[in-house]
């Protein structure tokens, strides 16, 4: 077991959680009721949704080093019914590798984070009316030129070829991504909190105080964070060496190895912009550069 790769070894926890026998929620006019183990008073959620190479594995970090908030990494799970955030809360129970809290008592919220366009949240499936606070949205983009540059670099590294090493198909991605975003907020008008992803880098002073104030918690966040079983590995989250520093790291690559066709940009430049006015303008509060 402990010379599997990292990866197969989280599918088979997730699987085995997901195939294992457990009640089913009971829903009636859009309010849930669980069993025992799982108390809707006392375990929200938290969702980040955003893109590839925007900090997300940073503010995951900072959040999940939080005493009151479980879960760090990108479980690569969709959110359509109740049944699927009791799988999320039971994986994290059941995984001692998955964890990262030793205090479950003081747990306030779930976190998980959803990068990809397969991966959806179904927000109407998941209301509770006795209780409008009990899922938190964060909603980030970074600027198109510096994250699409970022993520070529990153599939670059990896073994064999890979679709996004590629300009095009990064481009693509990153297009397809944030006109995603914006249909979601324009469903969701008034769920969600913005921030522009640089912020977390470049403006921690601020924007930590401001997310702690969004997500009602009782102490600041902290630009140190816990280093945790799968910190720094693909697939869940930021490989790069930075992430193992354990604290922000304000200084990032310009990527001038690495040119974008400057027509295939302009355009996601200018779609990128209507976008986030869009979820800017929808969001219940926001921080912008």
């Amino acid at each position: 077991m402990r010379n599997e790769p990292h990866q197969r070894r989280i599918f088979k926890t997730i699987d085995a959680v997901r195939s294992s026998p457990h009640p089913t929620p009971k829903i009636k006019t859009n309010s849930i009721h669980m069993n025992n183990n799982v108390n809707p008073q006392n375990q929200k959620h938290i969702f980040l949704l955003s893109h590839m190479r925007a900090n997300s594995s940073l503010i995951g970090h900072i959040l999940g080093s939080h005493p009151q908030i479980k879960g760090y990494f990108e479980m690569h799970t969709s959110y359509r019914s109740a049944m699927d955030m009791i799988t999320q809360e039971q994986i994290l129970e059941q995984s001692k590798e998955l964890s990262n809290t030793t205090k479950p008592n003081s747990i306030r919220y779930v976190f998980d984070k959803l990068l990809h366009n397969s991966y959806e949240l179904l927000l109407e499936n998941l209301r509770y009316d006795s209780d409008p606070n009990y899922i938190k949205i964060l909603v980030s983009l970074r600027q198109p030129q510096q994250s699409i540059k970022s993520i070529i670099s990153l599939f670059k590294k990896k073994h064999g070829t890979h679709p996004y090493a590629e300009p095009e198909k990064a481009l693509e991605y990153y297009r397809q991504r944030i006109n995603a975003l914006a249909q979601f907020c324009d469903k969701n008008k008034q769920s969600y909190y913005y921030y522009d992803a640089e912020l977390i880098r470049n403006d921690t002073q601020n924007s930590l105080p401001r997310l702690q104030n969004w997500l009602n918690l009782e102490t600041p966040l902290k630009e140190e964070y816990q280093l945790f079983s799968l910190t720094g590995k693909a697939w869940v989250g930021d490989s790069s060496e930075n992430m193992t520093k354990g604290k922000i790291i304000k200084h990032e690559n310009n990527y001038s190895d690495i040119e974008l066709p400057e027509h295939l940009l302009q355009t996601v430049i200018d779609e990128t912009e209507q976008c986030r006015k869009l979820i800017i303008a929808h969001a219940i509060d926001s921080m912008n550069i």
